[in-house]
């Protein structure tokens, strides 16, 4: 008896050989599509149209969810509140988590008798006899690893989660769709969130739920550099498009939403020897209660580095880095590894 599988389709060329590669390995295969959002992009109308084509081509049913509703409310809504309170949200992983596995699974439950899901996210899932614990690491294409955006899957989800592509390359994925002749095999690759590619920008995304308070650009002094045009526009590290003129390069070191300030100064200036991180979803290891040395990725495209990891109380942890660090940021995801395997993530408070 063939084992069923849900496989969540984007209509990208990943979720598409994700797809067809299942159903090669004699998975009896149905195809789920989240509408998120209306308008352009690889999630919306034109997603779901490919999405319908690749199912067609691969003989399976194709079924369509309105999660705009749930995405709007864990997602937009998210975003707009952290923009609005000086900090600058990750909606990768919560959307993962509440958005789009939760949903899936929950749906492919309930609706078509069947306790397993799939996606063509590049990460690795293995089971561990000896901690009774699911671990996920990275994928071996490490150029494309996404392990850092699925840190915040609970053990239940990754149990009953397939990722296909895990221990394969992106070109080996062009060359899978090539010869499966699927419609997607020439598509471009999305490089950008979901809502940066339906508006064109972030500032775009923005613009329509929060009005623009102009205010100054300062340096650590408080001398004022020039005018910003909301502080939702920036975050910490930007050195481009500040429309201040300096004899150094200047940075964005701070977010001061009380003053409505953005505060600039050297990239020396910026440089952090720790951060406090909440939230933490403990994965690959049981919660530790003194302090551990670790790997930790503090932004999807940094190294991982090196930093010792002190509880403090209530989910939150101080990580104290072993050399100084630039453009910590509130709300990004700090990803904690053990070499591939992602030990936990948290949210950057501080």
């Amino acid at each position: 008896m063939m084992s069923k599988v849900v496989v969540g389709l984007s209509g990208g060329v990943d979720s598409s050989v994700a797809a067809a590669s299942l159903c090669n390995q004699n998975y009896e295969v149905s195809g789920l599509t989240l509408w998120l959002m209306k308008g352009k992009g690889q999630c919306c109308s034109e997603g779901m149209v490919d999405a319908a084509h690749i199912c067609e081509q691969l003989s399976i049913p194709h079924y369509i969810v309105d999660a705009k509703e749930l995405f709007k409310k864990n997602i937009v809504d998210y975003l707009v509140s952290g923009y609005r309170s000086g900090i600058t949200p990750s909606p990768c992983s919560q959307c993962n988590r509440s958005v789009k596995f939760k949903p899936m699974l929950d749906y492919a439950e309930k609706e078509l008798n069947c306790n397993l899901i799939a996606t063509g996210h590049y990460a690795r899932i293995r089971y561990d006899k000896e901690t009774d614990k699911y671990h996920l690491l990275r994928a071996i294409d490490r150029s494309k690893d996404q392990s850092y955006f699925l840190y915040d899957l609970p053990q239940e989800i990754l149990a009953r989660t397939i990722f296909p592509l895990g221990e394969q390359t992106k070109e080996d994925t062009r060359r899978m769709a090539t010869e499966f002749k699927l419609k997607t095999a020439n598509k471009p690759e999305s490089q950008d969130l979901c809502l940066i590619e339906s508006y064109g920008s972030m500032a775009s995304f923005l613009e329509k739920y929060i009005q623009p308070q102009t205010g100054n650009i300062v340096n650590l002094k408080g001398k004022v550099l020039g005018n910003h045009k909301g502080i939702h526009n920036y975050t910490i590290g930007q050195r481009k498009g500040l429309g201040i003129s300096a004899s150094e390069p200047l940075y964005v070191l701070k977010l001061d939403f009380r003053n409505n300030q953005v505060v600039v100064g050297k990239r020396s200036d910026g440089l952090r020897s720790s951060c406090i991180i909440k939230d933490v979803n403990w994965i690959s290891i049981f919660e530790p209660n003194a302090p551990m040395k670790v790997e930790v990725q503090v932004r999807y495209r940094s190294l991982a580095v090196y930093a010792n990891i002190i509880p403090i109380e209530n989910n939150r942890y101080k990580l104290v880095f072993e050399e100084l660090q630039f453009g910590i940021t509130a709300g990004q995801a700090a990803v904690l590894y053990n070499d591939d395997v992602v030990l936990a993530g948290g949210i950057i408070e501080k």
